[in-house]
Formats: structure tokens, C-alpha cells, sequence
């Protein structure tokens, strides 16, 4: 019986994870759609809103799973924080599945722009899904892109691990998401120009899958022709690791005792079965 439910909360928790990451990436590859191939907005507005996507995405999941929406913050708290090694591929895999139905949402809804932007489905709307060094027009090669989403994701790892740290200055469980919806907004505006900060590995695969199921065929290598798609999966990851590092032992050890450490919004280590 104890096993029948735990395994019904596992799902649960996998179903929150696919939904939130879902609403995540149909604000964040709609608005690149917008602003690519119809020509409304900039880049403020994809920043914008990727950061409220981020932000509505973890309002929908958090209190289920902990609204990870990335599996780099998933491994991440299961180095750092406790959260449970059994349930870091479950939760990724659920994570890339929603990015991936969401892209195919953008990529059907758009697609009379998108083809009219560009007829061959090449380069030039290549990154309304996926990223691509220096977004794909400027001097930045793979090992920099590579530098980029490390520095990148463990930016996001320390403010992320600060901002759900009650023994720090915590918003609190019905804040947290928006702040970490302004983290992400700050990211883009300061990071974006390497590597398109995609600093989630299943923002960016799931994504560039549907993209290339559905006719980029250069979705997986870069505008120099290179393999390209391991970049925003690997760097993000290390870049969590130093990141959930960084904070850990140069932050946390230091903070008041007393008061009890959490990891996410609303239950992230033991989200709700």
C-alpha cells in the first residue's frame, strides 16, 4: 500500500513537472517566435517573458513537485539539498517532455510566420527553439558558449539556493516564484548574448527535438556546422554543481543556526503525495 502510494506521488510529481515546464517554454519560445519571425518585440520582451514564464511555471508545480522546470536545479538538489536520486531521471524526463509538447505547440501555431520568415527552416529560425552560440550571428564559438551556460547556471544555482533558504532572506513560498522569475529576467538581460541562456537543459533539448522533428534539419549543430546540442545540456549541469557549491560553502555554512534550511518553494524536497 505504502509503495502503490509513493508511486502514485511520483507521478503526480512527474505531472506537475511536465505541465510547469510546459507553460515555461510556451511564454519562452512563443515570444521568440513573436519577436523572430513576426517582428514584435525585442529583446526585452523575450527576456521579459521568459522570466514570467519561468515565474507561472513554478506557480502551477510547486506545490506538487517543488516546480524544479529544469533538470540541472534537479541535480542539484539532490547533491546539495537531499532531495531523492531516485526521482532526478523521472523528473528530468518529464521536465524535456513538456518543453518538447510546448515547441510543438509554438512551432504549429506559428507556422505560417515561420515559414514565411523563412522558407527553408534553416539558421535564421533556428533559435526560436533552440540556442546557439553567440544566438547565431555573433563571433562566439562552442568552448565560449560552453564558458557561458557554466557561468550562467551557477549564477542562477546561488541567487536560486538564496532566495528558498529560510535561514536566509527568504520572499517566502508565495513570493519565492516571483523573484525567481526576476532572477531569470536578469540572466537574460545580462547573459544572453553567448549562448541565448538557456541554462536548463530541458528547455533547450526538448525544444530543438520538436524543432527537428518537424523540419530544421541542422537542430542539433551550430552555424558553423558542429555538434552543438550537448553544449546546453552539459555546461548547465556543471554550472549547477558549482553553483549549488558555491553557495553552499561559502554561504550557507556561515548563516544563523537554528531555523530550518528549505530547498524550493512549497515542499521541494518532500513534495506532496
Amino acid at each position: 500500500m505504502v509503495r502503490s502510494l509513493k508511486a502514485r506521488g511520483l507521478v503526480g510529481e512527474m505531472a506537475a513537472e511536465f505541465v510547469g515546464t510546459m507553460i515555461l517554454i510556451l511564454f519562452g519560445c512563443g515570444v521568440v517566435a513573436q519577436v523572430v519571425a513576426a517582428g514584435i518585440g525585442d529583446h526585452d520582451s523575450i527576456a521579459w517573458a521568459w522570466g514570467l514564464g519561468v515565474t507561472l511555471g513554478v506557480y502551477v508545480a510547486s506545490r506538487i513537485s517543488g516546480a524544479h522546470l529544469n533538470p540541472a536545479v534537479t541535480i542539484a538538489l539532490a547533491v546539495f539539498k537531499g532531495f531523492e536520486w531516485r526521482k532526478v531521471a523521472p523528473y528530468a524526463v518529464a521536465q524535456t517532455a513538456g518543453a518538447f509538447l510546448a515547441a510543438l505547440l509554438v512551432r504549429w501555431n506559428y507556422t505560417e510566420v515561420l515559414n514565411a520568415k523563412d522558407p527553408g527552416l534553416t539558421i535564421k529560425t533556428q533559435g526560436v527553439f533552440s540556442t546557439l552560440p553567440g544566438n547565431g550571428t555573433l563571433p562566439v564559438g562552442d568552448w565560449g558558449a560552453f564558458r557561458d551556460q557554466i557561468i550562467g547556471t551557477a549564477i542562477l544555482l546561488i541567487v536560486l539556493f538564496a532566495i528558498t533558504d529560510l535561514r536566509n532572506t527568504s520572499p517566502g513560498p508565495n513570493l519565492a516564484p516571483v523573484v525567481v522569475g526576476f532572477l531569470v529576467v536578469a540572466i537574460g538581460m545580462a547573459w544572453g548574448t553567448d549562448a541565448g541562456y538557456a541554462i536548463n537543459p530541458a528547455r533547450d533539448f526538448g525544444p530543438r527535438l520538436a524543432s527537428w522533428l518537424t523540419g530544421y534539419d541542422t537542430a542539433f549543430t551550430d552555424q558553423y556546422g558542429f555538434p552543438y546540442w550537448w553544449i546546453p545540456i552539459v555546461g548547465p549541469i556543471l554550472g549547477a554543481l558549482v553553483g549549488g557549491a558555491i553557495y553552499k560553502y561559502l554561504i550557507e555554512r556561515f548563516l544563523p543556526a537554528g531555523d530550518p534550511l528549505d530547498a524550493m518553494p512549497a515542499k521541494d524536497l518532500e513534495p506532496a503525495n
